[in-house]
């Protein structure tokens, strides 16, 4: 049982890569016809229903209370969810110029940013095996995310795809410490209010920002209804098991393992999107997965 309780984690990040990729790819289907900024609100305002089910839920079986919200606690939880909204609406404007595996490796460059971030905001230590992973899996994106031809080199989106994976690692850190913060019954307890605290904080933002700068797309969003649901639902689900992971392990190892998601991505674009596979970037997945299989070892 213990063993099992420690593996909880591991199982909370694999199920959130997958249900991120899949999220990813309907989001990225919708900026065709809301743009970055609306198909990047599709994730929060049809997320935030789903959001306040999932904590309901845990309520409900846990048997316990709303644990006590501190400023110190909003502070940080706003700063992830502010660093959120600027890193899917990077991502997304990336995935608008790059192939669908390219930009989704960029932007896991992220570990080698949390490992930073998380050093020097919540203290987690980076062991030489961690290291070792991260350095890895790293090479095995970069590898992936070099172009064939330097000739076809688009200095745009992979830059979108860098900065991108700069603000996923500061909204990694941020959800991970306000989930610290909180003194509720359980791990689950705290996860999902954060999560419901921090989905309410980027509808209220980009909700606002549409109402004065662009009408137009968030009626436009809330006509998309259908498809967006089906977003809003895996963004949240997503979330909800990303939360769990940060609140039993360290935001580096948690998203050094979701490198995984690069697999999940592969098998997205040629099922769906008709993209290949070629050797280098087969042996980049081969680095990610080396790499993997190293840090569940640490």
């Amino acid at each position: 049982m213990a063993i099992f309780g420690a593996s909880l984690w591991i199982i909370f990040t694999l199920v959130a890569s997958a249900g991120q990729v899949v999220r990813n790819a309907l989001q990225r289907d919708l900026t065709k016809t809301l743009g970055t900024v609306g198909a990047t609100h599709v994730r929060f305002l049809y997320g935030l229903p789903f959001g306040i089910v999932f904590c309901g839920l845990v309520l409900l079986i846990s048997r316990a209370g709303v644990p006590v919200i501190s400023q110190h606690m909003l502070f940080w939880c706003a700063v992830g969810a502010v660093s959120q909204i600027f890193a899917t609406a990077l991502l997304l404007a990336a995935m608008r110029e790059k192939s669908f595996v390219v930009v989704t490796a960029l932007s896991k460059t992220e570990p080698v940013h949390v490992a930073l971030f998380g050093m020097a905001v919540l203290g987690d230590k980076v062991t030489p095996g961690l290291a070792l992973a991260i350095a890895l899996a790293t090479a095995g994106v970069m590898l992936m995310s070099w172009p064939k031809d330097q000739a076809d080199f688009a200095f745009r989106p992979v830059l979108l795809g860098l900065v991108s994976a700069s603000f996923f690692a500061m909204s990694a850190i941020g959800f991970r410490r306000a989930i610290l913060s909180l003194d509720g019954a359980n791990f689950m307890v705290n996860a999902s209010t954060t999560l419901v605290l921090g989905l309410s904080m980027q509808v209220a933002l980009l909700t606002s920002y549409l109402l004065v700068f662009d009408r137009s797309t968030l009626i436009a969003l809330l006509k998309a209804w259908r498809p967006s649901v089906k977003a809003g639902f895996m963004g949240a689900f997503a979330s909800q098991m990303w939360f769990a992971a940060f609140a039993l392990q360290s935001a580096a190892m948690v998203r050094t393992l979701a490198l995984v998601e690069i697999l999940f991505a592969q098998a997205i674009s040629r099922n769906l999107f008709r993209q290949t596979l070629n050797a280098r970037e087969a042996l980049g997945i081969g680095l990610i997965v080396v790499g993997v299989v190293i840090l569940l070892n640490v």
